[in-house]
């Protein structure tokens, strides 16, 4: 199993390569040569033993004992607070709620970083090296990863994030952290602009192999095979042999197309419905064809923020797909994306039928009354992200067909929200403004590559 770039250049590298590396020499995306299967007797047992399966598939040069260790540490009782690490909801006749926020930050990214740093020890101890992790979030990753990281002696974290567009919750669960591996450094901008830094600085070839920079954002694959674990879990215990369609909210298309890989290597999935918010230029592709980049100025700021999103990074590994690995037309394509132009992508449009994706947007009204709804109906309070996913999945919905809306966080992280919506706030309000009333580390800068080099450097000289 080698692993080559989006855009066709550079050699082909070895899970373990792609995993430190993060972005290719070209600043494509790391995708397989060719899709493994999964067999089938892998499928039942616990959620860590199916990690273990899954990590094997794609990371065939790792020894079995180590990526059981790996898929055991990552998934131990005390890392997530469910018996099963994913739960399962019934909601409705055919619609069920996967539980993906019962990890340390209470947010669905712990799923693949809990895994990811793990590997990431295991690696970085084999080579006896360090490694320096520059990420961007929009409000989940950054505490998702730091978390996963700390105390891991041979990394340094410097996560990017857009000053002021995060709820209080997310900003605090990150900016507390008062470790010495950890940097916050709050952009003045959008997420994108925290995005286009990380590729910038992914850019200066000199600088990345100076400072050993890795990624810990979905643009690294082996956080798109954590990911699709949950959706092998989830398809098999939820359809019990029938397909399944999933409804996800998404901004940066991790997460769905995590779900793409788990149906091409042999999950019983049907469709995957791409559920977006104000923001909404993954749904206007799905009906238009025209995939449409927003400037920053243009970015909405919702109450579903991790969403906030104009620029999905991993939409660039789908459009590989649909071409079926044309590099030449998506090195051009992406080229007049960072140009600033839309791309016209209507000749895929019976690749993109075939590949079983539909799509809708949800607002804020939306939210409110879905929030409303299910907690009406069921007494579970779900997050304005996990709403958009229920709204539009139930837009999409089909008789007799099961649907499952993948959870994204915990309800309390988004407490403004979840008042207008029901007039009170779930979880624990001490723990909740313990967290709020601890100081803030962070640095703030300006949307500027020099400055984040600046840091990066300035720490590795200390």
């Amino acid at each position: 199993m080698r692993y080559v770039s989006t855009r066709g250049g550079g050699e082909a590298v070895p899970f373990a390569e792609a995993m430190l590396t993060g972005l290719a020499e070209d600043g494509g995306l790391f995708v397989p040569e060719a899709m493994p299967r999964l067999p089938e007797e892998t499928v039942g047992g616990a959620y860590s033993e199916l990690a273990a399966a899954v990590l094997a598939l794609f990371a065939p040069e790792l020894a079995a004992a180590e990526v059981q260790r790996v898929a055991e540490a990552a998934y131990s009782s005390g890392r997530f607070d469910h018996p099963d690490v994913v739960s399962i909801t019934q909601l409705d006749d055919d619609l069920w709620l996967g539980g993906l926020s019962h990890g340390p930050t209470l947010a669905f990214k712990d799923m693949a970083l809990q895994l990811l740093g793990e590997l990431f020890e295991l690696e970085l101890e084999r080579r006896d090296t360090r490694l320096t992790v520059l990420g961007a979030t929009s409000g989940d990753t950054g505490s998702s990863a730091e978390y996963a990281m700390i105390g891991k002696d041979r990394v340094e974290v410097y996560m990017l994030s857009p000053h002021g567009r995060m709820t209080p919750f997310q900003a605090a669960q990150m900016y507390s952290l008062d470790e010495p591996n950890i940097h916050n450094l709050a952009v003045r901008g959008v997420f994108d602009d925290c995005q286009d830094l990380v590729k910038a600085v992914n850019g200066d070839a000199e600088f990345k192999a100076t400072h050993n920079i890795g990624a810990v954002n979905s643009i690294n694959w082996a956080r798109i095979v954590a990911q699709v674990v949950y959706y092998v879990y989830l398809s098999h215990r939820v359809g019990e042999g029938r397909p399944v369609d999933f409804a996800v909210p998404t901004g940066n298309f991790g997460n769905v197309y995590a779900g793409f890989v788990a149906k091409e290597i042999g999950a019983p999935i049907r469709r995957l419905i791409v559920a977006t918010n104000e923001n909404n230029v993954l749904a206007e592709f799905f009906e238009t064809g025209m995939y449409r980049v927003r400037p920053a100025e243009d970015v909405f700021a919702t109450s579903s923020p991790s969403m906030d999103i104009a620029k999905a990074s991993n939409f660039e590994r789908y459009v590989y797909d649909l071409s079926d690995g044309d590099t030449t037309a998506i090195s051009r394509w992406f080229g007049h994306l960072r140009a600033g132009a839309p791309v016209d992508l209507s000749s895929l449009r019976h690749a993109v039928a075939a590949s079983g994706f539909e799509a809708g947007t949800s607002t804020h009204r939306d939210r409110l009354s879905t929030i409303r709804a299910v907690y009406e109906n069921k007494d579970i309070v779900i997050d304005p992200h996990t709403a958009d996913g229920v709204t539009v999945g139930q837009q999409l919905a089909e008789d007799g067909v099961p649907l499952v809306c993948l959870e994204t966080a915990r309800a309390v992280k988004f407490s403004d929200t979840i008042r207008e919506a029901l007039g009170w706030v779930p979880g624990s309000a001490e723990a909740v403004a313990d967290l709020l009333d601890r100081p803030h580390h962070i640095t703030l800068i300006a949307a500027d590559v020099a400055a984040v080099k600046a840091e990066i450097a300035h720490h590795s000289a200390a």
